[in-house]
This record gives structure tokens, C-alpha cells and sequence, in this order.
């Protein structure tokens, strides 16, 4: 075999391998990283809280609409719900001094940019309200330091 073929047959070679890990890496990363995630919705925060331990217990039984996302590999936790009136839930205490890290994960149904919105602390998770709509979100790091991750 010629110098350049050898040549010729490497560069195709790497160029198919180039072209496959550059197809194949964004797939897989799509499909490991929702792997772990879980959602669901619950028409109350009592049948969430039956339904699931991970829910928080601050969540009032009466809220409705509850949408709640989860990671399996650790605490990143994002919940929705309509609260029954306009305040925050027992549980949760105004905190406006914090500067919480973004949502770790992401649904269709949780805004971006929450992290700059976030007025109270409930529990592990940040929270505000917008109207009558509660976001609350848990950061992996938050949960492992109170203890849940072990």
C-alpha cells in the first residue's frame, strides 16, 4: 500500500468518526440527560403529596393544578401550583436577600429567569408567587447539605 493511500484511508476514517461522534453525542446527551427526570401532574396538593414523598410537605393540600419535576440522581426538585389565595404557603418565610443559582433542570411549564424572580424560602426551595401561581424550585447542592442526599 501506497504512502498515500494509507494517507487517503486515515483521513476517511477520521472523517467518519468525526462525522459520527458529532451525529451521535447530541443524541445521546438528549436522551441521558431526561433519563432521569420525572413529571407528572396532580389535580391537588394532597393527591401530590400521596402520590409522591418527594413533594413537599409545605405544599397546601388544597392547591390545585400542581405540576411537579424531579431528578432520580439527586434533589433538583421543580413544582407549580395554583394556591388557594394570594399568599405564600405555611412554610415558606419572604426572603428577598437571596441570590438563588438558576433551576438545575428544566420543563415546559417552569419560566426561565426564575431565579431573578424569587422572593421567599420554602423549605429547600426558592419560591415566588405570580398571581395566584406558586414556582418553587430545589437545588442538588441545598438538599445535599441539609442531609437528604445521604
Amino acid at each position: 500500500m501506497s504512502h498515500r493511500s494509507i494517507v487517503l484511508t486515515t483521513a476517511a476514517v477520521v472523517t467518519a468518526v468525526g462525522l459520527a461522534t458529532v451525529v451521535a453525542l447530541p443524541a445521546a446527551a438528549d436522551r441521558y440527560g431526561g433519563r432521569h427526570q420525572e413529571s407528572d401532574h396532580y389535580a391537588t396538593g394532597a393527591e401530590a403529596k400521596r402520590a409522591r414523598a418527594s413533594v413537599p410537605r409545605w405544599l397546601a393540600d388544597d392547591a390545585r393544578s400542581v405540576e411537579y419535576s424531579m431528578r432520580t440522581t439527586g434533589g433538583q426538585r421543580l413544582l407549580k401550583a395554583t394556591l388557594p389565595d394570594a399568599g405564600l404557603p405555611a412554610g415558606c418565610t419572604p426572603d428577598g436577600a437571596s441570590r438563588p443559582r438558576p433551576p438545575e433542570m428544566t420543563a415546559d411549564w417552569f419560566p426561565t429567569g426564575a431565579e431573578h424572580r424569587a422572593t421567599a424560602r420554602c423549605g429547600l426551595y426558592y419560591a415566588y408567587t405570580d398571581g395566584g401561581t406558586l414556582y418553587a424550585w430545589q437545588l442538588n447542592d441545598d438538599w445535599i447539605k441539609e442531609g437528604a442526599g445521604s
